[in-house]
């Protein structure tokens, strides 16, 4: 029996993720195993493959109560099968990327050491008064 061939991951996909990594400090993308991941030093923020069922997938970190949180969601989310900190999400034409962002950013900022993380604007991040 023939192996199925992985999803190839579309090009405006890769710039939607690319939009919102590379500008940030020291934040760098390669070619994966499989995919294209986008990395801050040996740590990986995002993963963005193709699957042999056809779909697309991008894996992310996030704190310990949004990973289950996005869990208990359902799809598009999914539970990866390895690390504690990692948002599994199917990515499509109906995706809401603006949310996909904020992932990305927050993901960054888990993944980044702390002065680089303090280098990000994050939209949720409490302001000092």
């Amino acid at each position: 029996m023939a192996k199925k061939q992985r999803a190839e991951v579309p090009a405006w996909m890769v710039e939607q993720i690319r939009a919102v990594v590379d500008p940030l400090p020291r934040a760098y993308e390669e070619f994966a195993w499989v995919g294209v991941r986008w990395r801050i030093g040996a740590a990986t923020v995002a993963h963005l493959f193709g699957g042999e069922d056809g779909l697309i997938r991008i894996t992310l970190r996030g704190e310990a109560d949004e990973v289950a949180a996005f869990e208990h969601l359902g799809a598009p989310y999914f539970r990866a099968g390895w690390g504690d900190n990692v948002i599994g999400m199917i990515v499509d034409d109906a995706t809401d990327w603006s949310e996909v962002a904020e992932l990305l950013i927050d993901s960054y900022c888990l993944q980044a050491p702390e002065h680089l993380a303090a280098q990000v604007d994050r939209p949720d991040a409490p302001t000092a008064e």
